[in-house]
């Protein structure tokens, strides 16, 4: 290396290293090594440990204004922008207890925010509220999202420990029929999905998964009855106990240390180790963040995601202020190939010579950054772990926007205690089996006491995309069946069949690392076409032309990232090692987004409008 620039023949060498270790981790099952936690026999795994006793209420046969399904922040931001528009019957069906989606669910020890809490936080400018750390916890975000909730009424009408079971059409009264786990029956005039990507736990399909007779459990769904303690630790019921966590994702990173602090002994079994920079969380305070000011939190998160996507980037001559100044702006020219952006895969660079010469040369200077990168990275490992064995299987080989980046000042100390041991599956391709007793790999049987699957969510595959929320739109269609070729929007939010059917966090959306800030967006823009369909008492829907020219949009425009994402390390990212998961992305900045959004709502919106044929008044 020469300052942190490699040379042409260390790139070469990074190259093979990383393609040695995708092999050792890519299984011929692909997604099909995990399974939903809900399937597993008694359904332990998925149960809610936060609400006690079976729910006890009359089903509801009445009528609404809207029906949003998700009490995560989509349904709630959701829920606020309508409240904010004048629409009074709100009603929010959420499975768990309360307010909170993945925030109500993960309550693990350790458990943050890994973007800042001043950007990540939604409606900070509107309750008032100055979070209380740069990283917020899990508990304080979750009562945030209840914050938002109770300040704009939406408690009251909200139906918890709920599963909406089925949406249908209704073309006689123009209205959606709503249906439950719960027996509800219930009419709504416009529904709103806001089901998340973060909601359905799933676990590895391991032989002999069933078979374990100590105590097992997983991250979302953390049993404190065994261990004691609380999100802050002290889990003085592992005292004795020796423990095993499966993951090392973003999950396992924050509550390994915990565990160490308190477990007998912890087990840590990796598939392929995380990328950990530098935390530094730290209290803040309102004078810090400039909180005096009106607007003050919008003008932030705004300037962290045009950062983030490259259109303003870090450091830059002219460039304006980071206010957010971290791992995530730092890093943000090597996060292109995750994040859709401005700059198009270099054909934006200079202009000069031909799109293959500006391709060549971007991404000559991408893949140079990026191995500086991650070579900082693997020297963090040895500069922390003291076990040299231990220190080279922690090392993430891999270029950076292949896993979703982590940030941990604890996680790396926890290897040099005498009460934890890193336990390597690569080179059997995940566990060979669970047994009654405990796990093997490689032949080696680990004794536990608990087993905890760090193993996160079934990605991109709740709510109406998992076939388990049946939608059927005119005429009976169903729309998984009107979606075989994929799936038809515009925007995103609508689809020609289904009247007044509105997907906040659907297909052809934008994504950012920053997802409220997303979800709000898409959520002002959910309550504006309401708005407008109120006031001329009209149906929401678009043309299949409109779909038609959107489709086609994503289509072309859409970065060529597929070879990039398949040749990482397996994982949600590219489908364990088959490519990006779909193109049903925005292929541009969310910025960008957003911007688009706004002038369609000024100048196209009713396009979208139809008259009724009914009042369902």
């Amino acid at each position: 290396m020469n300052d942190g620039h490699p040379s042409g023949e260390e790139l070469a060498a990074l190259r093979d290293r990383y393609h040695v270790e995708r092999e050792r981790r890519v299984r011929p099952d692909g997604i099909r090594q995990y399974r939903a936690a809900e399937t597993e026999p008694g359904s332990s795994y998925a149960a809610d440990p936060y609400v006690e006793g079976p729910l006890k209420r009359e089903p509801l046969r009445d009528r609404v204004d809207v029906a949003v399904v998700g009490g995560g922040f989509g349904g709630i931001l959701a829920g606020a922008r309508l409240r904010q528009r004048g629409v009074r019957r709100v009603r929010i069906v959420e499975r768990g207890g309360d307010f909170g989606g993945t925030w109500y669910w993960n309550r693990y020890p350790g458990v943050h925010c890994d973007v800042e809490a001043h950007v990540y936080l939604p409606m900070l400018d509107e309750t008032g509220y100055v979070p209380r750390w740069k990283y917020a916890p899990g508990e304080e975000i979750r009562h945030h999202a209840m914050r938002i909730a109770r300040k704009f009424g939406l408690d009251a009408d909200a139906l918890f420990s709920t599963t909406v079971t089925s949406l249908a059409w209704d073309e006689a009264s123009e209205t959606w029929a709503v249906a439950t786990d719960r027996g509800d029956a219930f009419r709504a005039t416009y529904v709103v999905t806001a089901t998340g990507t973060l909601s359905d736990p799933k676990l590895p399909g391991i032989p002999g998964i069933e078979d374990f007779k100590g105590h097992a459990f997983h991250t979302s769904r953390w049993d404190y009855a065994y261990t004691g303690g609380t999100p802050d630790g002290g889990l003085t019921g592992l005292a004795d106990k020796r423990v095993g966590i499966v993951g090392t994702g973003a999950t396992g990173i924050q509550a390994i240390p915990m565990l160490a602090e308190d477990a007998a002994h912890l087990y840590v079994f990796q598939r392929t180790p995380s990328s950990v920079d530098v935390r530094g969380n730290r209290p803040t305070t309102a004078e810090d963040v400039g909180a005096h000011r009106d607007g003050w939190a919008r003008e932030r998160r705004e300037n962290f995601l045009r950062i983030v996507a490259g259109e303003r980037a870090a450091g830059e001559a002219g460039s304006e202020t980071d206010f957010v100044a971290d791992g995530w702006t730092r890093s943000a020219p090597l996060l292109e190939k995750l994040l859709p952006s401005y700059r198009r895969d270099g054909r934006a660079i200079d202009g000069q010579g031909t799109d293959a010469d500006a391709r060549r040369t971007y991404e000559a200077a991408y893949e140079a950054a990026d191995a500086a990168k991650m070579n900082e990275l693997r020297a963090r490992v040895e500069d922390i772990v003291a076990d040299p064995e231990t220190a080279e299987r922690l090392k993430p080989w891999y270029r950076y926007a292949c896993k979703r980046p982590a940030f941990s000042d604890l996680y790396y100390p926890a290897f040099n205690r005498d009460n934890v041991t890193l336990v390597d599956t690569a080179d059997t391709h995940g566990i060979e089996r669970i047994t009654e007793h405990g796990v093997v790999v490689a032949g080696t049987a680990y004794a536990l006491d608990c087993l905890i699957f760090a193993t996160g969510f079934s990605v991109g595959v709740s709510g109406v995309l998992s076939g388990r929320l049946p939608v059927r739109g005119r005429g009976g269609v169903d729309l998984l069946t009107a979606w075989r070729q994929g799936p038809r929007t515009l925007h995103g939010f609508t689809s020609n069949g289904f009247p007044n059917l509105i997907q906040v966090g659907g297909p052809y959306g934008a994504v950012s690392v920053n997802f409220t800030h997303i979800l709000d967006e898409q959520a002002v823009h959910a309550a504006a076409l309401i708005e407008a369909a109120e006031a001329k008492d009209a149906l929401i829907e678009p043309t299949r032309e409109a779909e038609d020219v959107w489709i086609k949009t994503m289509a072309e425009e859409a970065p060529d990232h597929e070879w990039f994402h398949a040749e990482c390390t397996p994982g949600y990212y590219n489908r364990e090692g088959r490519g990006r998961p779909n193109g049903y992305v925005y292929p541009h900045s969310a910025s960008a987004f957003h911007e688009l959004l706004g002038h369609w709502r000024a100048e196209s919106l009713d396009e979208v409008l139809h008259a009724r044929t009914s009042s369902p008044r």
